[in-house]
């Protein structure tokens, strides 16, 4: 293994583990929070992306962990281990969290803006929309038996739009010598609009998967046709 996967691996790990013991002992008295709060700031390991030297440390060593690790957590545990985090809200959410990050990062190892993406629209995205929604949502509408708000999907569009930007301008930089990291206007408005549409209208939970991947397939599409 090389040096920058060992050092990516130290990051991630060390890093979900710092938020979760935010999570499970500093905010434990507010599990909706608690939850989104987890759920969002996962997202921060986009930047980490660029650490990992191979494909099999990233796929198989960063994200695919997480899939077991996270559903022994779940109500859906055959250990029944008591989780606030998972047993507020979806409790599958973060499975599908960790299978979409696995997913991408074996397809788009070689350019880690393509998982940037992806993960920005489930995590801050996603998160943002639930958290905004569940407080201040006042219009409401249904689909498939599920309840959201104009208010969180608002806020899930133009908080992707943002993300979106600082994430590009990143990897821009980081990858200064190497390419040109896709980013204009018609890229940052239409991908977080159909990402808000699938995270509106998916549900139990699944939106963390629908989201996620139909940010990263427009977003790889329209680069290859604006190219």
């Amino acid at each position: 293994m090389l040096s920058g996967d060992i050092l990516g691996l130290i990051i991630v790990y060390g890093y979900v583990a710092v938020l979760l013991f935010i999570s499970e002992k500093l905010l434990s008295k507010y599990k909706v929070f608690s939850r989104k709060f987890l759920h969002i700031m996962v997202g921060n390991v986009l930047f980490v992306l660029p650490i990992f030297e191979t494909r099999f440390a990233m796929t198989f060593l960063a994200a695919a962990p997480f899939i077991p690790l996270t559903f022994l957590m779940s109500p859906h545990s055959p250990l029944k281990i008591k989780d606030k985090i998972s047993s507020s809200g979806h409790g599958l959410g973060l499975v599908y969290y960790a299978i979409s990050w696995t997913v991408l990062a074996f397809l788009f190892f070689d350019k880690p803006w393509i998982i940037a993406v992806g993960i920005a629209a489930m995590s801050y995205g996603d998160g943002m929309a639930s958290l905004i929604g569940t407080r201040f949502g006042k219009r409401k509408y249904h689909f498939f038996g599920e309840t959201k708000s104009i208010e969180g999907s608002i806020t899930m569009y133009f908080t992707l739009v943002a993300v979106m930007w600082i994430a590009l301008k990143y990897y821009n930089y980081i990858f200064s010598n190497v390419t040109v990291v896709p980013i204009n206007f018609v890229i940052l408005l239409f991908v977080p609009l159909i990402a808000t549409l699938f995270e509106a209208t998916t549900p139990k939970g699944l939106d963390n998967l629908t989201a996620c991947f139909s940010a990263t397939i427009l977003y790889y599409v329209l680069t290859l046709v604006l190219q």
